[in-house]
């Protein structure tokens, strides 16, 4: 599977999020999440701009990590 569930575990672990707990912040249950961290399913555009907002909702700096880690080359290549 891709890119996201690799960046959005790394981002989880670096700042201690658990998967419940951004699971309780987009309103999803804890296994929509367990799926994309562990790659078995990846999140459409739109739940990923939702990841982005519920990550800034509990932790800033754990959203801007996902933001570098999912989309890292798209935001170097515009620097």
């Amino acid at each position: 599977m891709g890119k996201a569930g690799e960046a959005l575990r790394q981002a989880l672990e670096t700042y201690g999020i658990s998967q419940n707990k951004l699971a309780v912040a987009l309103g999803l249950e804890r296994g929509s999440v367990y799926r994309w961290v562990h790659e078995i399913r990846d999140p459409t555009a739109e739940t990923v701009r939702d990841i982005v907002k519920a990550l800034q909702g509990i932790e800033p700096a754990a959203a801007e990590k996902f933001v570098e880690l999912y989309l890292g080359d798209l935001i170097k290549d515009e620097d």
